[in-house]
């Protein structure tokens, strides 16, 4: 008599993952009619394509290694000024440091605006103020840095532990020295750890600026596939895999460090 209650329960139990499963398939091929996504493919084209690439034209290395500099640099750059500029907001965005909501809530907004434009947006209004070149690509990773980084800071910076604060409150201390002997030291580990992070994906969102025409190797990238040259195409993409290899390895070792 016992049996009859967890048949019921465990029927309950597979039968709610399969009609999720169900209702998935479903969004996903109404998704697909609205939006006229079809399976059509060519295959020839990308054969073609494929010929070409691997027959990769080395000669052209020499031709990115400047450009691919200039991604590191840029995204180098970005990624500074985007985590310095977000260091006052991060203060001034933490619920535990800040007790006027208004003033939190005022900062919280302008930080989900900045976090509301994506980093291709940023590139193609930046390139449009400054015109085509690095500037463009340090400008938008600099805002797109700026938005992700004080995110991340404030919400570190709330997870400190208080006593230091309280006391040195009680010793007389100024908001200042506060943030200065008892916030950073809490959080440095951390604030280093988000900004390789921002980095990585810089070193990746630089090449995409680039496409656009903020510099870089992302130039190069565009120029080889409009001309159809997939045969230097190959090798950009090549040099931009290596490059980000090298820097997510340089990034993961450091922040294992910092643990």
């Amino acid at each position: 008599m016992t049996s009859l209650p967890s048949r019921t329960f465990s029927a309950r139990w597979h039968v709610k993952p399969l009609l999720l499963v169900v209702l998935i398939v479903l969004i996903m091929i109404g998704s697909a009619v609205n939006t006229q996504v079809t399976a059509e493919f060519s295959w020839d084209q990308f054969i073609n394509i494929i010929q070409k690439m691997v027959r990769p034209d080395w000669s052209y290395i020499p031709t990115i290694i400047q450009p691919m500099l200039q991604t590191l640099q840029m995204a180098i750059v970005g990624t500074v000024v985007g985590a310095l500029l977000a260091l006052p907001f991060s203060v001034l965005a933490a619920r535990n440091l800040i007790k006027q909501r208004w003033v939190r809530g005022g900062i919280r907004f302008f930080l989900n605006l900045i976090r509301a434009l994506p980093d291709l947006l940023l590139g193609a209004l930046f390139v449009a103020v400054v015109g085509i070149g690095p500037m463009a690509g340090v400008g938008a990773l600099s805002v797109f840095s700026f938005g992700m980084v004080s995110k991340l800071f404030y919400e570190a910076i709330e997870t400190i532990d208080e006593g230091p604060l309280d006391a040195l409150k009680a010793a007389g201390a100024n908001g200042a020295q506060i943030i200065l002997f008892a916030v950073i030291p809490q959080v440095f580990n951390q604030f280093l750890s988000y900004f390789l992070y921002t980095l990585e994906i810089n070193v990746r969102a630089s090449t995409i600026l680039g496409y656009l025409g903020a510099g870089g190797v992302g130039l190069y990238l565009s120029q080889t596939m409009s001309m159809f040259r997939y045969d230097r195409t190959i090798i950009v993409i090549l040099m931009i895999l290596a490059v980000v290899i090298v820097v997510d390895g340089i990034s993961n070792r450091a922040r294992e460090a910092l643990a």
